[in-house]
C-alpha cells in the first residue's frame, strides 16, 4: 500500500515551539502509512532540520538570502504542483493564507486536503496577516487551535477545534542535570534560579523581566536570586544594552540558543514567563514535566494549565515582582495542572492529525 504524502508548511524551522512540536510529531508518526516532508521559507531558521531528517522528514527551504521575499509564493506553487501531496498542513499564518489560494488553483482532482494549526493568539500577528487569514479561512479545510485562548482570539473564524499538543515527557525528564548545569555556569548550589526559555522577541516580554529583575535585586527582595534566559532573536542587541544599563551583571544571564535547553531548564527553581502573547508554550509544558514552579502572565492558553494564583496580567511589573518575591520567600511549589494531561496529549494530537490527513 502506498503511503499518503503529507507536506508541512511553516515559516521557519528554528528552535521555536511550533517547530519542536513538528519534531515530536516526526518522532512518533506512523511512517508506514505517511510520507512526511516539510517546506519553510526563512533560510537561517533551520536548527530543527537535522532532527526532522533523523526521523525521516525531508525539509526544503523555498526562500533565498536573508529576506522573506514574495518570490517564495511562486516557489511554493511549483513545489505543490510537483509534489502531488495528499494533505498539506500549514503551521504559520502567512504561508497558510498563500497555501489556501494556491491549492484552489490546482485542478480539483489534484487538490490535497488542507489542515491548519494556529499556534498563537491572533493579536500577535500583523493586521495584514490577520486579514489574509480571515478572508481565506473558508478554504482552510480542518482548522485547529493549540488552546482555548488561541481559538477565542480567532475572531470571525468558525469551526475551529481546540487540540492540545503535547511533549515527550520521558525525553524531557531524561535531560535533567541540575547540579551539572550549575557547576558549568558557576551558579552556587544555594542560589534561587528564575529562568525562562523563549525567543528574544517583543511579545515575550523580556524588557519586563529585566525591569523586574532590577527591582528584585536592587530592592533586596531577590535575596540570592539568579536569572537565566535561553533563546535567540532579533532583540538581542537591544536587550543586552538594557541589561548593561541596569547593571545586572552575572546575576542575569542571556545564554543564547542552547540545544540542551531542557537540561538548562532543569536547574530552574521557577520558570517565569512574562509574555504579552502566547499560544500554549512548549517550554511551559516542559517546565511542568520537570516539576518546576511557574509564574506567568495570563495570556493565550497559559491560564488553562497554570494555577490562577501564579498568574499576573501582561506588562504589570508590580504584580510580577510580587509574585516572584512570594515564590522566593515561600519556596518553589508545583503550580501547573497535572502532567498527566500532557502525557496523554503527546500521542493523542498526532493520532488526531493523522486521522485528519486521511479524511
Amino acid at each position: 500500500m502506498s503511503r499518503s504524502k503529507v507536506l508541512w508548511v511553516i515559516k521557519g524551522l528554528g528552535p521555536g515551539g511550533a517547530e519542536k512540536l513538528l519534531v515530536t510529531h516526526a518522532r512518533f508518526a506512523d511512517h508506514e502509512r505517511f510520507q512526511y516532508s516539510a517546506a519553510y521559507f526563512v533560510p537561517w531558521k533551520n536548527q530543527t532540520v537535522p532532527e526532522l531528517a533523523e526521523y525521516g522528514v525531508e525539509s526544503t527551504c523555498l526562500g533565498t538570502g536573508r529576506d522573506f521575499d514574495i518570490r517564495w509564493v511562486y516557489r511554493l506553487w511549483r513545489y505543490l504542483r510537483k509534489g502531488r501531496f495528499d494533505a498539506v498542513h500549514a503551521h504559520s499564518p502567512q504561508p497558510a493564507a498563500a497555501v489556501r489560494v494556491l491549492v484552489k488553483l490546482l485542478p480539483k482532482k489534484r487538490r490535497p486536503a488542507l489542515v491548519y494549526t494556529e499556534h498563537n493568539e491572533w493579536g500577535k500577528h500583523r493586521r495584514s496577516t490577520r486579514w489574509m487569514n480571515q478572508h481565506t479561512m473558508r478554504w482552510a479545510g480542518k482548522a485547529f487551535a493549540v488552546s482555548k485562548g488561541v481559538a477565542w482570539s480567532m475572531k470571525g473564524v468558525e469551526d475551529v477545534e481546540v487540540l492540545y499538543h503535547g511533549i515527550d515527557i520521558e525525553a524531557v525528564r531524561a535531560t535533567a542535570d541540575r547540579s551539572g548545569v550549575r557547576e558549568e555556569l558557576g551558579i552556587p548550589e544555594d542560589a534561587y534560579v528564575i529562568g525562562t526559555v523563549a525567543n528574544l522577541r517583543w511579545e515575550k516580554g523580556y524588557d519586563v523581566l529585566l525591569r523586574v529583575a532590577r527591582r528584585l535585586l536592587v530592592e533586596g527582595r531577590g535575596r540570592n536570586a539568579w536569572f537565566l534566559c535561553v533563546g535567540q532573536g532579533p532583540l538581542e542587541d537591544e536587550l543586552m544594552e538594557l541589561h548593561d544599563d541596569f547593571g545586572l551583571g552575572d546575576r542575569f544571564r542571556f545564554l543564547g540558543y542552547r540545544e540542551d535547553a531542557t537540561r538548562v531548564m532543569s536547574t530552574f527553581d521557577v520558570f517565569c514567563l512574562a509574555s504579552r502573547h502566547e499560544g500554549l508554550p512548549v517550554a511551559l509544558m516542559e517546565a511542568a514535566a520537570l516539576g518546576i514552579a511557574v509564574v506567568a502572565t495570563d495570556v493565550g492558553g497559559v491560564g488553562e494549565i497554570v494555577e490562577s494564583r501564579c498568574l499576573v496580567a501582561p506588562d504589570d511589573d508590580d504584580s510580577l515582582v510580587d509574585a516572584l518575591a512570594r515564590a522566593l520567600e515561600d519556596g518553589p511549589e508545583p503550580t501547573v495542572s497535572p502532567v498527566a494531561l500532557i502525557d496523554v496529549t503527546c500521542k493523542r494530537f498526532i493520532s488526531t492529525l493523522e486521522r485528519t490527513y486521511l479524511d
